[in-house]
């Protein structure tokens, strides 16, 4: 129901296709046609490499499409030898679908982000700091009298898969074991950590606990 990737060169040697505003490309190199095969009324063709490359500027990028960048990369690491997955041009379109379905929900996690940066306080959230792969959310309430540092690591199965944590308390009685219970109410699927946020928010910081 959707495509996350853009054909930039179609040729009789390769194809060109970029994801996520042209931060990451795909380059499909054929091999010889395959005889008696056909692919969209032509001869289909083996395909000896796809490769892929990131064009984001790490400098220059907010934390948040750089932990998408990573995310996005990590699954194509994770899937081995693509050329193996993808021997001959009826294959790609799988492979394209693949990582567009990655791609589309990596790209959703970075406006989650952004949304929390922005509007984080709106929960008693005071900071989000994002390194590498983890999620660091700083969470303080006058009124629970308590301040508390959550962990999430990440991976480019989200949202799909519960997120590991941690936690660290600087004020208060909020520790492991009530976030805990908070996170097992909160299921995995479409905005799931802000949705996170949310409970936490909702369950743990509106009053005296």
């Amino acid at each position: 129901s959707f495509t996350e990737w853009e054909l930039v060169e179609w040729s009789e040697q390769q194809a060109v296709f970029n994801f996520l505003y042209d931060s990451v490309t795909l380059t499909v190199m054929f091999g010889p046609p395959i005889d008696g095969e056909f692919f969209a009324a032509r001869p289909s063709r083996s395909i000896v490499s796809l490769d892929f490359e990131s064009f984001l500027d790490e400098e220059q990028a907010p934390p948040s499409s750089c932990l998408v960048q990573k995310l996005i990369f990590q699954f194509i690491e994770s899937r081995g030898s693509w050329q193996e997955k993808c021997p001959t041009l009826p294959h790609l379109p799988q492979a394209l679908f693949d990582i567009s379905l990655v791609v589309n929900r990596c790209k959703i996690l970075g406006e989650e982000l952004e949304f929390l940066q922005r509007w984080g306080a709106k929960f008693h959230l005071l900071e989000t700091d994002i390194k590498g792969t983890e999620v660091k959310l700083l969470f303080s309430s006058s009124v629970a009298f308590a301040k508390f540092e959550l962990t999430l690591a990440l991976s480019h199965d989200y949202p799909s898969a519960v997120l590991p944590f941690g936690v660290q308390t600087h004020i208060g009685n909020i520790g492991e074991k009530e976030i805990a219970a908070v996170l097992s109410r909160v299921p995995v699927g479409h905005h799931y950590l802000q949705r996170i946020v949310i409970s936490i928010h909702q369950n743990l910081l509106q009053g005296p606990r």
